[in-house]
């Protein structure tokens, strides 16, 4: 059943149209043309008696030059001719720009085919609008937003092959880095995953019947009608799938994209704009292959298990790294200021970002600025000396200075701690993800933007955000609530998350499933009782809209968390090592507490406005925030979608203030 309001929903949108190109002085604008035969974003037609709207035009463009190439409309065969890809072949792609100059705005979800590399046949994807990523949305601050997410894949199945592979302690190449299935049987399961979706807008300050309650899909057909009211400082938010046990396959497929605010303290910056501001989205793939080890394009959701007997698996990473939906794409940028939105889209794999020269092989210094985390500006310009770390649906703003660079080849790649910048490194066999070809300055161009002397203008403030203010410990009120979570992986289960409750030790059986004891830093020993564990546990959490909330996580597990709370913008107070030789898996509790060790790093450019916080292995983490802005029931979760998707997703409910004082006087509290 077609549940549209097309009649009642203007368009308030200009996108590309199939084979148009414009001319090169468009702003962050993606060619929309498709593989003959598949569909293409043509702009949502209007209907017959809607009413008229306007919107900024946005055009499709071809920029391998200033701000990217037309990677929809890349060539190559339509069958699989090799078994490897060239690196730095083909230009980044960058998504149309959406302005929308009303209220409202209609988003379409198509299954399109694209070429992720020249070398690849098509690979069938689910999109937004016929892109991948989708069109980045951008909006001013307060400016009211009323999107109509129409569900328009039709007639098929989730477009990806899973398997699952054995990997033998001690063999140096991973399966999961090798492209194939590898003989391994395809998931019957997964490969009837219908288009159930529904649209998160991942940071939005909005109520939570507009958030994208994992449970409430729409099939094809259907309608997400979603308004936000954009009540929050400047941000690079992203949309995607937030469906319950299916978004590991869904995103994977291709269902995300951009959203940015805007307000006047990032005007007032005077910050690179235009063809020198774009948005980076970071994510890795694998691919299936022929029976001659050919790649054929084909999605491949490939994760390994270690015991046979209890086949419990690793989330997904991949050996392909895409940069807007292209394999390791090249940039052709000036010496000068730009400025780079960068979004870590993938299913679960934590890049450590380095930029390198390619001709020393060494690390480029002085160059790299970070301004800006997942919920806004930091207060003041952070150097990235020489590593960024992002996790699954970390975002950074940066600005990198090329101007010392004129006819350079810069290399960003992906790392790991200990080994060489740009090498290959266990599960990373592959290190490059984009390449930045630094050309000559386009002499005249961009005078309209940049004032009557042309060229860049911009100079790096020593201030980025007056407005900003640091949370401490100390500056917290003395009556906030304080929840405790602890992550936990193997005893022969999936991944859990557990609500924990502060009990008297005499009042439970220590040693006992459930229990767990934490020692802190000041030697004290904690009792914690477990209440809750998998999604369709009862609620637990209830919080007061505006009232401050102090949050610890404890990861009891060799894997890092990334755990993301909806509807709080909060900042990181402390990340501290501890034992945790003391929790067994298996027996669900502690046999001796969890003992603090040290105190752990937080990088400066993580003591800004968070929403996703990284929880490395054997770490607490402790944030703070409110839930300001909205009510309603709301989630909160591990980042890693194969965790999340496994029952590492909880609910939480926010009430105004007098309701929840109604609520106590039911003797709920």
């Amino acid at each position: 059943m077609d549940t549209s309001r097309r009649k009642f929903f203007g368009l308030a949108t200009a996108v590309a149209v199939a084979g148009v190109t414009a001319p090169a002085s468009a702003a962050n604008a993606g060619q929309a043309v498709g593989v003959p035969g598949t569909p293409v974003p043509s702009g949502s037609p209007e209907p017959s008696g809607a009413p008229e709207t306007t919107a900024e035009p946005v055009a499709g463009e071809a920029r391998p030059g200033a701000g990217g190439g037309q990677a929809p409309s890349l060539a190559g065969a339509d069958r699989p001719v090799t078994a490897t890809l060239t690196p730095f072949a083909d230009p980044l792609y960058v998504p149309a720009l959406i302005r929308p100059a009303g209220e409202e705005l209609m988003i379409e979800m198509r299954a399109v085919a694209r070429r992720l590399h020249s070398q690849l046949p098509p690979t069938r994807l689910w999109t937004y609008e016929g892109s991948f990523p989708g069109p980045t949305i951008e909006v001013r601050r307060e400016q009211r937003l009323r999107v109509a997410w129409a569900n328009r894949i039709e007639n098929e199945t989730v477009p990806v092959t899973a398997v699952q592979v054995y990997a033998e302690v001690g063999k140096p190449t991973l399966p999961n880095t090798l492209p194939g299935a590898g003989g391994a049987v395809p998931r019957d399961d997964v490969a009837g995953i219908p288009p159930w979706l529904v649209v998160h807008l991942h940071g939005a300050i909005t109520g939570g019947g507009q958030d994208g309650w994992s449970e409430n899909g729409h099939l094809a057909g259907e309608v997400q009608y979603s308004e936000y009211l954009n009540k929050q400082p400047s941000a690079a938010l992203w949309y995607h799938d937030h469906a319950m046990h299916t978004s590991t396959w869904t995103l994977f497929a291709g269902l995300f994209g951009m959203y940015w605010i805007r307000d006047e303290e990032e005007d007032a910056l005077n910050l690179p704009k235009g063809d020198h501001e774009l948005p980076l989205v970071l994510c890795d793939r694998n691919f299936e292959t022929d029976s001659d080890g050919l790649l054929t394009g084909r999605l491949l959701h490939k994760v390994t298990f270690r015991n046979e007997i209890q086949p419990i698996t690793r989330p997904f990473e991949g050996p392909f790294t895409l940069v807007n939906g292209v394999i390791w794409p090249y940039l052709d940028v000036e010496p000068r200021w730009y400025r780079f939105r960068v979004l870590n889209a993938s299913n679960s794999r934590t890049f450590r970002l380095a930029l390198i020269d390619e001709t020393t092989g060494k690390p480029v210094t002085g160059a790299v600025k970070q301004i800006g985390t997942d919920g806004g500006l930091l207060h003041a310009p952070v150097p990235i000396e020489p590593f960024l770390s992002l996790a699954s649906g970390e975002r950074a703003d940066l600005l990198i200075d090329f101007s010392a660079h004129q006819g350079k080849r810069l290399r960003l790649v992906n790392t790991l701690a200990g080994t060489t910048p740009g090498e290959p490194a266990a599960g990373i066999p592959y290190p490059q993800v984009m390449q930045f070809r630094v050309g000559r300055p386009a002499a005249g161009r961009h005078r309209e933007q940049e004032g009557a002397r042309g060229g860049d203008t911009f100079t790096l403030p020593r201030v980025v955000s007056p407005a900003f203010v640091r949370t401490t410990h100390d500056s917290l009120p003395v009556n906030r609530t304080h929840r405790v979570v602890l992550t936990k992986v193997g005893g022969g289960k999936h991944s859990e998350m557990w609500e924990m409750e502060k009990v008297r030790p005499d009042s439970v059986d220590l040693g006992t499933d459930g229990i767990v004891q934490l020692k802190t830093a000041d030697g004290n020993v904690l009792t914690y009782r477990r209440i809750a564990n998998g999604p369709d546990d009862v609620v637990n959490y209830f919080a007061m809209e505006g009232a401050w909330e102090l949050w610890t996580f404890i990861n009891a597990t060799d894997f890092p968390h990334p755990m993301h709370i909806h509807l709080m913008r909060f900042q990181a107070l402390s990340r501290d090592i501890y034992d945790i030789s003391g929790f067994d898996a298996t027996l669900g509790g502690t046999t001796k507490p969890i003992a603090y060790k040290q105190a752990g790093v937080l990088e400066e450019g993580e003591k800004g406005l968070k929403d996703v916080i990284q929880v490395g292995v054997n770490e607490v983490v402790t944030i703070a925030g409110r839930f300001e802005g909205a009510t309603g029931r709301f989630a909160y979760h591990c980042h890693l979608l194969e965790h999340q998707d496994e029952g590492m997703m909880r609910p939480l409910v926010v009430y105004p203030h007098a309701v929840m004082a109604m609520r106590g006087s039911h003797g709920h509290m």
